[in-house]
């Protein structure tokens, strides 16, 4: 087709503001999608996204409009996916910009707005959700100018569910976007922005042609993984795969190929022709790393074979997942996975045991930290349980992050209080309207619990957050054990600040408290930096009445049998096991409850 007849878009929003609703009735309006076969959030495929309403995997479509070529990808709005996200404007001339009209901008209304802004794609304005009776289209039509110096005919008000408008978002993309540029080089080069593993097919690539073609059966090149395959099928999505003979320059398709895991094709790789390599990769692509780890062990060590089965099937459709196996004393075996935050966690977890009916214990989550050795020797360590002795350690590195939190003015003081708790600093304070952005620094650390849901509490749910890593600096760090009837627990054993250890290793020991059932002994349980005990709680022992069987008032007879008892429980303390109960390695989630 000409490129002056495609048009290359992408809908960006904070979560919940509409984006997937207002792709469907685009897809009804271009007659992509017949009315019987519609239904909400089309493009949503799995059933974690239908029932959390959120994007987790991104989805390109393509349609026809008054003769011109649209495609369309609906990205993520998590801000876990960002890098999806920016690999997705790079595949793209414009970015359609949806803002709630009951909600106004948020966090990663900005934060994708950057996006946008750094790969110089043209952005339409769309304000959503205008027909709803607390919609305040004006404040968000000013926050929108604000933001991105427009006027205000440029900007659209719509409502996805209804359709209303709608084709005039289609008409803005058709006369204002501007098509595909033409080709830079000779040889063939396609952006990879995302990939997935289909059981009967193999690993199926979304790919942008920026120089040349891809016809089926060429030989392609991955250049950064430097791999090579087969393009066994090519063609578009509506949202259906269509085959067809070849992909040319300007478009969006798929392409099959003959590779088995997403690991050989990443996301933003650039894919070349064997017969006529290109030069110089397209720019942008970078290793995504994991900085959220967490233990996922098995309730039945007998269902260790199918966790590491499952974590295999779901790492071939992610690539961004790290595992490594990981042995407890307490929990037997398990994996240690490595994810890109905490959303991205909680999916897979879900996934595990819903898919795969797994019961699983997962382990408090930590992040990763670089060491450096007096010897000079440098490590990276996933987790506490880890770390070499702190006597043989120089320096610990912890990651920090630069975050951003969109509040109304009144609420400043309670999120800067939040911040401070949390070993953070504000960086800087502006105002879109009636709002407050505040940008801070903290450790990430800090931050993996449960710091979100103390922010939605301390804001009655009005701000939003977005983060992303900045460097790793080095801390005044510690190692803090716990020992339960002085048995050290490695899987419980957490990095934190020297300054927050005493505080933590006393809430801790008292949610230990109450989660481990007593026995019929005395456990201590007890905090300790090194050989240092910072906190200790007691669980009592069960204790039978002994002298219940005296019908006398003998006291001899009675402190006879006490002490028999107390030497037998003495006895049991030295021998006796104490069961652990799974909640005790969750304890650090709910810890400020």
């Amino acid at each position: 087709m000409n490129t002056e007849k495609i048009r290359n878009f992408c809908i960006i929003a904070h979560i919940d503001h509409g984006k997937s609703t207002l792709a469907d009735r685009m897809m009804e309006m271009t007659g992509t999608v017949e009315k019987r076969e519609m239904k909400q959030q089309l493009l949503d495929s799995m059933e974690l996204e239908r029932e959390k309403g959120i994007t987790i995997k991104l989805a390109p479509v393509q349609m026809h409009y008054k003769g011109y070529e649209l495609n369309l990808i609906d990205t993520p709005g998590h801000v876990d996916f960002s890098y999806e996200v920016s690999r997705s404007l790079q595949a793209v001339e414009t970015a359609v910009l949806v803002v709630d009209a009951t909600q106004g901008i948020q966090a990663q209304t900005l934060a994708n707005v950057y996006l946008a802004i750094e790969q110089d794609l043209f952005i339409i304005p769309v304000i959503n959700k205008v027909d709803l009776p607390a919609a305040d289209v004006e404040k968000v039509e000013q926050q929108i100018i604000n933001l991105l110096g427009c006027k205000k005919e440029d900007i659209i008000g719509v409502s996805a569910k209804t359709g209303l408008n709608v084709e005039k978002v289609l008409d803005a993309i058709v006369e204002k976007a501007p098509a595909p540029k033409l080709a830079s080089t000779p040889s063939t080069r396609a952006l990879i922005f995302d990939s997935y593993f289909d059981d009967y097919r193999g690993v199926v690539l979304y790919v942008r042609i920026f120089d040349g073609k891809i016809e089926k059966n060429a030989n392609i090149r991955m250049m950064a993984a430097k791999t090579n395959g087969i393009a066994l099928e090519v063609g578009t999505l509506t949202p259906k795969m269509n085959s067809k003979s070849e992909l040319t320059e300007g478009e969006i398709g798929y392409i099959v190929t003959n590779l088995k895991t997403t690991r050989e094709a990443k996301v933003g790789d650039t894919v070349t022709l064997q017969k006529s390599p290109a030069e110089t990769p397209l720019p942008g692509y970078k290793n995504v790393l994991p900085f959220v780890y967490a233990g996922f062990f098995p309730v039945s060590n007998e269902d260790y074979k199918t966790l590491k089965d499952a974590i295999e099937k779901l790492s071939l459709s992610d690539s961004a997942l790290q595992l490594e196996p990981e042995n407890s004393p307490v929990l037997g075996f398990g994996l240690r996975i490595g994810f890109l935050g905490l959303l991205h966690m909680d999916i897979i977890r879900e996934r595990l045991e819903r898919e795969f009916n797994l019961d699983l214990v997962v382990t408090n989550p930590s992040t990763n930290y670089q060491v450096t050795m007096n010897n000079g020797e440098e490590l990276e360590i996933k987790s506490a349980a880890d770390l070499p002795d702190q006597t043989e350690v120089l320096e610990i590195r912890e990651p920090w992050v630069k975050g951003e939190i969109i509040v109304p003015k009144d609420m400043i003081g309670n999120v800067l209080n939040l911040i401070v708790e949390k070993r953070g600093h504000q960086t800087n304070l502006s105002y879109i309207e009636d709002r407050a952005v505040i940008d801070f620094e903290a450790p990430m650390a800090n931050l993996l619990t449960d710091f979100y849901d103390q922010l939605k509490s301390t804001t009655s749910g009005y701000a939003s957050f977005n983060y992303e890593l900045s460097d790793y600096r080095a801390e005044d760090l510690v190692r803090v054990d716990f020992l339960v009837a002085g048995q050290k627990v490695d899987a419980l054993a957490i990095m934190c600040h020297r300054s927050e250890a005493e505080s933590i290793g006393r809430e801790v020991t008292k949610k230990l408290k109450e989660v481990i059932p007593r026995q019929s002994f005395e456990v201590a349980l007890q905090a300790a930096i090194g050989a240092r005990i910072i906190a200790r709680e007691t669980i009592g022992a069960y204790r039978k009445d002994v002298t219940v069987k005296i019908h006398t008032g003998d006291r001899d007879r009675k402190a006879k049998l006490l002490n028999k008892q107390k030497r037998g429980k003495a006895r049991m303390k030295r021998f006796g096991k104490v069961d652990i109960p799974s909640e005790a390695f969750t304890v650090m989630l709910k810890r400020d409850e």
